[in-house]
């Protein structure tokens, strides 16, 4: 059945993540939406690496017009080991690569289309780049995601609603059937067209059903999730606030458009009936897919510890975008940076002060809470890691720490935020406290404790 966007209403947004919509009222009575195990383990990654790789790696460009020639695809050294290698010393637990980006070049041999990998020289046309790197995933012992691009500028049947739908199931159905667990699918709602190009409406409830029946403990995303949402941008800046619950309704079809989407892509809700917390996606380099011409322009180490903290730090999971060479290759530049990142994050988290040290943890209301902690000596601080637990979902609304040099009094205010849920790192002038206070000024349900870290931020 094909359906239109205004059809796809909060209850059906709700029955595809595997969720029930609850009253309005139970959610103001304390029973808050939590993850499921698969968005959980989502959540614990962190940090994955997305793989932009296909034919527009070898005709320089970020979008293809489907019309190229499978003969250009030839990566002379294709390593997809080499790819998870450098994602691990990177200190990413999972990658996701393009098995098709909007071109309609398939990655693996699809019995579907011409326009894939068996019609290029590359392996004399028996290679299947989704193979290899799922298999290298597997062997390092990394979550392994793939990305099925809806817009296909090359199938003829693009534009052809029940047709195309039936075609890119059938697509789908090939990589959920063929290379094993599938951690992620990850989708987007484009369709570039224009006002005179081919009108495309997708199936999105058979196609998330889909994924749901073939993969069910994958997660996944899109603008309306089910799963997993958008941050808004792909600068790697998450929202602040960054609720990881959200109103189903408010982003009601992938590819939905307007300053209200984009608001409830950036901050979530505090209300919100579903749990689909944000992802944070960005390039190390300027563009997604390999140009030679960036080589020297991969964002520096300073710069990636800077998204890190808006991203991983602000309850999201980073999507670091990482693109092979027209080898087959992570170029050496992207690789050493990767690992400047990991020892450089190492470095800031190496020795927290408040380990091991008591916790006093007091709930001072129906939604206030203090927690403070003797750090046994002075120390001086200059980073603030807290952490809730959200197996049993999110609640911090607002919070602020203070730090002080005396047994009683004299608190002197080092940072305040708005939402904590996985993780939220704040960076503050570095300063000297014998005692930290952390004081949840709101919170959309009575707070539970939470994991404190203060580090020198060195």
């Amino acid at each position: 059945m094909t359906i239109s966007r205004r059809d796809f209403t909060r209850a059906a947004a709700c029955a595809l993540a595997g969720t029930v919509v609850p009253a309005a009222e139970t959610v103001h009575q304390g029973v808050r939406p939590r993850p499921s195990a698969s968005q959980l383990a989502w959540q614990r990654d962190e940090l994955a690496l997305f793989l932009h790789f296909g034919v527009n790696t070898f005709t320089d460009r970020e979008w293809g017009d489907g019309h190229e020639d499978p003969a250009l695809f030839d990566p002379t050294r294709l390593d997809a080991r080499q790819w998870a290698r450098a994602a691990k010393a990177g200190g990413a637990r999972a990658l996701i690569l393009t098995a098709k980006h909007h071109d309609g070049f398939c990655l693996w041999p699809s019995p579907l289309t011409e326009h894939c990998v068996a019609r290029s020289p590359w392996r004399g046309g028996a290679g299947d780049v989704v193979g290899e790197f799922t298999a290298a995933c597997k062997s390092a012992g990394l979550r392994a995601g793939l990305y099925l691009s809806p817009w296909d500028r090359n199938a003829s049947v693009y534009g052809d609603s029940p047709r195309y739908n039936d075609f890119y199931c059938d697509q789908l159905t090939e990589l959920l059937t063929r290379y094993g667990p599938i951690a992620e699918v990850w989708f987007d709602g484009a369709n570039g067209e224009g006002p005179n190009g081919r009108r495309q409406v997708y199936d999105w409830p058979r196609v998330f059903g889909l994924v749901r029946r073939l993969q069910p403990q994958a997660v996944m995303f899109s603008d309306a999730g089910p799963d997993v949402r958008w941050c808004g941008n792909e600068v790697g800046v998450a929202g602040d606030p960054n609720w990881s619950s959200v109103d189903p309704a408010a982003v009601p079809y992938p590819g939905a458009s307007g300053d209200a989407v984009i608001a409830a892509l950036q901050h979530g809700d505090p209300g919100g009936a579903v749990w689909r917390p944000a992802e944070t996606d960005t390039s190390i380099r300027p563009g997604w897919f390999h140009h030679p011409a960036e080589d020297e322009r991969v964002k520096p180490v300073e710069q990636l510890v800077g998204i890190w903290l808006t991203s991983v730090g602000r309850n999201s999971k980073l999507l670091l975008n990482v693109p092979p060479t027209r080898e087959g290759l992570l170029h050496a530049t992207d690789v050493a940076r990767l690992a400047e990142l990991q020892a450089h994050l190492t470095s800031l988290f190496a020795e927290d002060v408040a380990a091991g040290r008591p916790l006093d943890w007091r709930v001072t209301g129906g939604r206030t809470a203090v927690a403070e902690v003797d750090l046994g000596k002075t120390e001086t601080i200059a980073l603030a890691r807290l952490e809730e637990d959200i197996a049993r979902g999110q609640c911090v609304a607002r919070y602020a720490v203070y730090g002080t040099l005396q047994a009683r009094g004299d608190w002197r205010e080092l940072t305040r935020g708005t939402t904590v849920g996985y993780r939220k790192v704040d960076r503050f002038e570095p300063t000297a406290a014998r005692r930290v206070r952390v004081v949840v000024e709101d919170a959309a349900a009575p707070p539970r404790p939470l994991r404190i870290g203060l580090y020198r931020g060195a």
